[in-house]
């Protein structure tokens, strides 16, 4: 019988989510410290296995980006590593193929469920966003309209009398 329970928190998993490249990705080190093995381990399989990790699956990390994640990641090793590999959604799913430990296959399940989980947080604050951003153009069109009622007239030029003037 299949437990229903995580292996691992939700927070957890979400934490080491990034947004590299306008995806979504989990870096290579949080993997196998997730799968309970070596970041060499994992990366090894990895290569072994390339053909399942198509650049959409699995890319490298420039220097560059390499050095603005050490400021957001805790462990400063990350910086001096040689290379560090981001997968997907679609790499995490196709690792739970090369790694297949029992803890490999938990953990991926948990992974799957963590990222649904946060695709759904962000679709709902999306709608949020949008009715706030929709209030907000409201409230400026009533700021607009209240401003210009607040605009005294222009004063009115003195009637001229009608008749004759001595």
């Amino acid at each position: 019988m299949v437990k229903s329970k995580n292996i691992l928190p939700v927070e957890v998993i979400a934490n080491r989510i990034y947004l590299i490249r306008g995806q979504k990705v989990m870096l290579d080190r949080d993997l196998a410290q997730l799968y309970g093995v070596e970041t060499r381990v994992l990366n090894q399989t990895v290569r072994r296995n390339i053909r399942r990790f198509p650049p959409d699956f699995m890319f490298a990390l420039t220097r560059d980006e390499i050095m603005d994640l050490s400021q957001i990641v805790i462990t400063s090793r990350i910086k001096h590593s040689p290379n560090v590999f981001a997968f997907t959604e679609q790499g995490i799913a196709m690792l739970s193929g090369v790694l297949n430990s029992p803890r490999a296959i938990s953990v991926n399940i948990a992974i799957m469920r963590t990222f649904v989980k946060v695709r759904e947080y962000l679709s709902s604050n999306k709608d949020i966003l949008e009715k706030l951003e929709q209030h907000d153009r409201q409230i400026k069109t009533i700021f607009e309209v209240l401003n210009k009622l607040l605009i005294p007239p222009p004063p009115e030029e003195p009637k001229r009398k009608v008749g004759f003037c001595v």
